[in-house]
């Protein structure tokens, strides 16, 4: 009888997991929807704002104007910056495992970290790296909680603390996929690469916001120069808002996908469970029946 009582209370316990489990998995549902439409929704105004930004340095190139802005300056690079965009809880499955390992055979030599989440902060202190500041940030990602985090990249940039600012943070591909990317951001030296990757994940055709091949002159109001002071800033905000929006995605993707499979195991485990108590009890009553037969024929 204790073996059947150990069966009842294991598949008790499993049944209690399975239903929390279950109720994470539908709240990641209803979560991963949202997180979705804000990154499907967002994708085509950062490829509109990259592309703008492309085809000004290229007519600026053309006619003969120099790009004097620090983002487009090229420097020795001797100290990354490297932010990070993880999740502030587990759950997820290997989203953050694959992220973190792609930043540890990706970023090699002396780098500085800026993270979004717990995760990522445990990990910089884990492997002894240099950490500038931690942030985190809500499941909507309003435009406002990233301006710190930006700032302080920003001004780091500026001031020579590091010499890059990438973003290395979980892409969402699809519902089942996320893939782990570290993105360049500053310097600007060539936008194709981050043109590519926007064209392809909103579906657009190339020729449809090619303005590099128009070949119409391009006025600047009030000036170039006030054009180009603002606009890379705002694109630099922009590219890393719309990240952090992919990031979310992913992460409400993994853990959906990470708590059904941790429902359906309860599910098959409460079965395998039930067929032992099953076969247990019915060895108990054969024991039992035996018993009385055999004390029955002794009389």
């Amino acid at each position: 009888m204790a073996n059947l009582r150990d069966i009842r209370r294991r598949i008790k316990s499993v049944k209690n997991t399975r239903q929390i489990t279950r109720a994470m998995q539908l709240v990641s549902s209803s979560k991963m929807k949202r997180a979705q439409d804000a990154a499907i929704a967002g994708r085509p105004y950062a490829l509109m704002l990259a592309d703008l930004l492309d085809s000004v340095s290229e007519k600026l190139n053309l006619s003969g104007a120099e790009l004097e802005h620090p983002f487009f300056e090229k420097r020795e690079i001797k100290t990354r910056g490297i932010l990070v965009l993880s999740t502030d809880k587990g759950l997820c499955g290997p989203l953050n495992t694959n992220l973190f390992r792609e930043v540890i055979e990706q970023v090699k030599g002396p780098a500085k970290f800026i993270t979004v989440g717990r995760k990522a902060t445990q990990f910089v202190a884990r492997t002894q790296r240099d950490l500038l500041a931690d942030f985190t940030v809500s499941d909507k990602v309003s435009f406002s909680e990233i301006r710190g985090m930006l700032k302080l990249a920003i001004e780091a940039y500026l001031d020579g603390t590091i010499d890059t600012i990438e973003i290395a943070y979980p892409s969402f591909v699809n519902v089942l996929v996320q893939e782990p990317v570290i993105q360049k951001l500053l310097p600007i030296v060539d936008l194709e690469e981050v043109l590519t990757q926007l064209r392809k994940r909103t579906k657009t055709e190339a020729a449809t916001l090619e303005a590099r091949r128009d070949s119409r002159e391009m006025c600047f109001e009030p000036s170039a120069k006030a054009v180009l002071a603002e606009l890379p800033q705002h694109y630099v905000k922009v590219i890393a808002h719309q990240l952090l929006l992919e990031s979310r995605a992913a992460e409400h993707c993994a853990r959906m996908v990470a708590m059904k499979a941790a429902t359906d195991n309860a599910s098959n485990l409460v079965d395998d469970l039930t067929l032992d108590y099953n076969k247990a009890r019915q060895a108990a009553i054969t024991q039992e029946i035996l018993e009385i037969a055999a004390a029955s024929a002794a009389n």
